[in-house]
């Protein structure tokens, strides 16, 4: 019997990265933000601006906080005690909420970057110490993470909404992580290739890995880089297709998007 098909999706960009005019087009294109809180990338006024493009277009807010690693875009290791990584994802996110309630909204999500959000997807103490940071601040922010990982898995302990996630240019590994950046197959340079990529991970449930096998992912949200040579391309074209194909774009169903942002659906 053939899967029955998905009806809906959310398409999320990470944001306020840099200032190549980008953000604001991809905001037509996607139902979730997650903006860069100053310590990977940004600034308060790069917060600010976005905030308030996402609020005009009706896209939900998330917080993307990192390590505080600047010279690198946040992708350096670091092996912190768990109190600092604890008050420093509360800080990113208190920095951020405070903008977006000066605009007469709330955050609905919180998306851990580079680095962080990569060794939180296997290290199980290091992801429950991120739910437990995002819950202490507002239980009912939903935390996305890489479908299947361990970021996942803290998140329902800490009784939060998970949002599993997949990635249309990255390559993956046999058990559902992902390679890592900088080896052979990490990105996905060819637009048909993540097309094709992003809706059989949408459609089927699973992905084509670098060893040739399939592994088995749940695509509750879609990353869309914003930082690639032809990211806004690329945008419209999954956007389109996903509409092509009659499968609704959409934030994740949470109290505070459902409050906030009913047209979302």
């Amino acid at each position: 019997m053939p899967k029955k098909k998905s009806q809906q999706v959310d398409l999320n960009a990470d944001l306020g990265e840099q200032s190549d005019g980008s953000d604001e087009a991809l905001l037509a294109l996607v139902s979730s933000a997650n903006i860069a809180c100053g310590w990977h990338a940004g600034s308060a006024l790069m917060m600010q601006q976005c905030v308030a493009w996402a609020v005009a277009q009706g896209v939900a807010i998330g917080a993307h906080p990192s390590f505080p690693d600047r010279d690198n875009f946040g992708r350096t290791e670091m092996q912190l005690p768990a109190n600092e990584i604890y008050s420093g994802v509360q800080y990113q996110i208190g920095a951020l909420a405070a903008i977006a309630g000066a605009h007469g909204v709330q955050l609905t999500h919180v998306k851990p970057h580079g680095a962080l959000y990569n060794m939180a997807a296997r290290d199980a103490k290091l992801a429950d110490t991120i739910a437990a940071a995002i819950r202490d601040v507002d239980p009912g922010l939903a935390l996305f993470g890489l479908a299947g990982s361990e970021l996942v898995a803290a998140a329902r302990r800490a009784g939060l909404h998970a949002v599993e996630e997949v990635f249309a240019d990255r390559g993956y590994m046999a058990d559902g992580s992902l390679v890592k950046r900088g080896t052979p197959g990490a990105l996905i340079e060819d637009e048909e290739q993540a097309l094709a990529q992003t809706m059989h991970m949408i459609r089927e449930g699973k992905v084509h890995a670098i060893d040739g096998s399939w592994a088995p992912v749940k695509a509750d949200t879609v990353c869309l880089h914003g930082d690639g040579a032809h990211a806004l391309a690329f945008a419209h074209r999954i956007h389109d297709e996903l509409t092509r194909q009659g499968i609704a774009i959409r934030a994740p169903r949470t109290v505070a998007a459902d409050t906030l942002f009913p047209l979302l659906g």
